[in-house]
């Protein structure tokens, strides 16, 4: 009867062939160094290289075991996190990038801290450096944002890299939602919480797929997923205009009854048409957005498709 491992390492991998190998050396020295029993879960997120390839061709330490999922697609990071820890059999999971911008070598701290007793230990990055001004502010305001209008705060610059104890990850295992914000998920669900820091490094190979576009459509996930403001926004803007417009349509009549004064003609009435029909089209996309999640949720389709499942083991003594 096999027992279960201590810790589940969980790496999502979306072309990460060219640093593969470096990442396992650096992860399997740290994992020695702590003496632990461990499983490594890598899921293959639809990579167009040779991810898969390399990944069947990793040894792993003797008493280890390397679990590879292999997405029929490419369903996107949340999606692997989310299969990764639905397959984690630790009584603690890890969960970490292949680019090595999160350095194996944090994992030691992780596992000292949860030892003491925390059940979730979060890594906060030190800086951003590496990261382009204009990413930097757009993630700032989205923290800022997102501090006051969703229904948990969610902790600044901390990601995906974090340790969880096994209570965590089997709560989060009941959190079915479509379409998945980890971040928020990670911070609704609570639990006693420690945070580190660590510096980022660069990328070793490649560059990450995560452009301006997609932050800012990751943006609107999470606020649409953890909060209802944007909705009541909008019931208000439309208040105040309804008050502003009756307003000046009563003051137009008035000074058309009492001082003869002619009806403002076409141009007024063009701009006004015109700015409130702009304001009506964002309102419906607003409402559409929501409506949108309500209509991808109800189908309830699996968060992701697993093409093959490989296990590697290394069992002599």
């Amino acid at each position: 009867m096999s027992l279960s491992p201590e810790i589940s390492i969980i790496v999502p991998c979306y072309n990460e062939a060219q640093g593969l190998k470096h990442f396992w050396a650096r992860l399997c020295g740290v994992m020695k160094s702590l003496g632990s029993s461990w499983e490594a879960i890598f899921i293959n997120d639809g990579s167009r290289d040779e991810t898969i390839d390399i990944l069947a061709g990793l040894k792993p330490p003797i008493g280890c075991t390397v679990h590879i999922i292999d997405f029929s697609r490419n369903f996107g990071k949340e999606a692997a996190v989310t299969a990764g820890l639905d397959n984690a059999a630790g009584q603690c999971a890890v969960v970490i990038d292949a680019d090595l911008q999160h350095p194996p070598e944090t994992i030691a701290t992780m596992v000292e801290e949860w030892r003491k007793g925390a059940e979730v230990v979060l890594c906060k990055r030190s800086h951003r450096k590496s990261d382009p001004f204009l990413r930097t502010w757009f993630s700032n305001r989205f923290y800022k944002l997102s501090s006051r209008l969703f229904e948990v705060k969610i902790p600044q610059d901390v990601g995906d890299f974090r340790l969880m104890d096994r209570v965590v990850v089997e709560a989060l295992f009941n959190l079915r939602e479509n379409q998945r914000f980890m971040k928020g998920i990670f911070a609704w669900i609570g639990f006693r919480s420690v945070t580190i820091e660590f510096d980022v490094a660069d990328r070793e190979h490649g560059t990450s797929s995560f452009n301006l576009w997609k932050l800012l459509n990751f943006a609107v996930d999470g606020i649409t997923s953890f909060t209802t403001v944007p909705l009541r926004l909008w019931f208000y803007i439309g208040f105040f205009l309804s008050i502003l417009s009756l307003a000046y349509g009563t003051s137009i009549v008035f000074n058309a009854l009492v001082f003869g004064n002619p009806v403002p003609g076409y141009p007024s009435l063009a701009a006004m048409v015109a700015f409130l029909g702009g304001i009506q089209l964002i309102g419906i996309g607003v409402l559409g957005e929501y409506i949108g999640r309500i209509f991808r949720e109800v189908k309830r389709r699996p968060i992701y498709v697993v093409r093959r499942r490989t296990e590697i083991k290394n069992d002599d003594g």
